[in-house]
């Protein structure tokens, strides 16, 4: 069922160059996006491996575990600048949590989590990076900033 993956990790492995990369970001950068495969954070932000470190989750949401994530990174990985970049037609702000519910059979386990679907695209990016700036494991000087990705264009527009 994987054998398609491995054989191109064996090509990928043979021509690999990244060994020795330093482990902090290059650029200094940290970047929460989607899963949305429209979205391919290198090349929409110009860096290559080794500058920024990238998060992704359904949506590009500030959730605990995304908040874990940036607080090591602003601390031990050199992130000092966050970019939260959300995207247009993502499905998390075109469904709801009664429908996400629905299609998964409106189970116990299904009902009792959070999937942080978004009413408003605009506002839950703000909120978001409140929720960064407003961190007190953050350092204070980190610039945080919110992004909305056209996938239509590639271009970005700082919200």
């Amino acid at each position: 069922m994987f054998d398609d993956i491995l054989e191109a990790n064996s090509q990928y492995a043979a021509g690999f160059k990244l060994a020795g990369l330093d482990p902090t970001a290059a650029k200094g950068l940290g970047v929460v996006t989607c899963i949305d495969s429209r979205i391919e954070p290198l090349a929409m932000l110009g860096i290559k491996p080794g500058d920024a470190k990238i998060l992704r989750n359904a949506g590009a949401r500030v959730t605990e575990d995304v908040l874990r994530s940036l607080v090591l990174a602003t601390n031990l990985l050199g992130v000092d600048r966050i970019c939260i970049v959300a995207h247009t037609q993502c499905r998390m702000a075109g469904t709801t949590d009664a429908e996400i519910r629905a299609a998964l059979g409106n189970t116990p386990a299904g009902n009792s989590m959070e999937f942080f679907v978004i009413t408003d695209q605009l506002e839950t990016l703000r909120g978001d990076v409140a929720l960064v700036r407003d961190c007190s494991l953050i350092p204070s000087d980190t610039a945080v900033a919110g992004f909305l990705y056209d996938v239509d264009t590639g271009l970005l527009a700082q919200v």
